[in-house]
């Protein structure tokens, strides 16, 4: 129903295209500086391993997962799961991306607030958002005013959730390249060359945090909770 509304292409039109120019920049990015292989030779599960040694972090494991750029860092057993190019890659992309999770690492391990914001959010965000999407369809359906309120009550919770998403990725990826730069892992200009893979990856967050709110957005216009109308 909501994917031949005009009002809803008009919205999401702009967050869909901002999406793919994120994803284009993050492959360019990765495609360029993963073939570049750095100087002082780190893969970088050695780069994560030394960066937070450095920062006294000592109870992280580090292990290879599978999956392309699946790299996370997991709270609930203090787990660096990098992907296998980044695990065992000795490139540039390797260790930027390795010391981006290492960063959520030291996010954990220092209290960083909204990280323990959003992973207190997960659960709430994972039912959500598996219950929104159906209270809304029903809701709009039936013109059940109740039903599209507890919709668009479960969606702002996910919406709340990629808000929160920003200045953790942004913080993970200010405290990599600060301990780049600090401990030496790379030049000054493998340095840059990090610093664009992980800014290319900021922006895919960017773009999913405005594609929610201009659903959001859409959902409240519809259901008249912001002047508009529920016809």
């Amino acid at each position: 129903m909501f994917f031949f509304d005009p009002l809803y292409f008009l919205l999401i039109a702009p967050a869909i295209l901002l999406s793919i120019i994120a994803q284009v920049w993050v492959q360019s990015a990765y495609s360029k500086y993963r073939n570049v292989p750095n100087m002082r030779g780190f893969s970088g599960a050695e780069a994560a391993a030394y960066m937070l040694r450095a920062k006294g972090v000592m109870d992280v494991n580090i292990e290879m997962t599978n999956g392309f750029l699946s790299d996370h860092y997991d709270p609930r057993d203090k787990t660096l799961r990098l992907s296998p190019d980044v695990y065992q890659g000795r490139s540039i992309a390797a260790v930027g991306i390795a010391c981006h999770e290492a960063g959520h690492a030291l996010q954990h391990a220092y209290g960083y607030a909204p990280l323990k914001l959003r992973t207190a959010l997960v659960p709430i965000t994972m039912i959500g958002t598996n219950l929104a999407w159906p209270l809304l369809f029903i809701g709009f359906i039936f013109h059940a005013m109740s039903l599209i309120k507890l919709g668009v009550l479960f969606f702002s919770g996910a919406v709340l959730f990629q808000l929160v998403t920003l200045p953790v990725e942004f913080n993970a990826s200010a405290r990599a390249l600060a301990a780049i730069r600090e401990t030496g892992l790379l030049t000054m200009e493998e340095l840059s060359g990090a610093k664009q893979v992980l800014t290319a990856a900021a922006l895919t967050y960017v773009a999913a945090a405005v594609t929610a709110i201009m659903q959001l957005l859409y959902f409240l216009l519809r259901a008249g909770l912001l002047g508009g109308d529920n016809d």
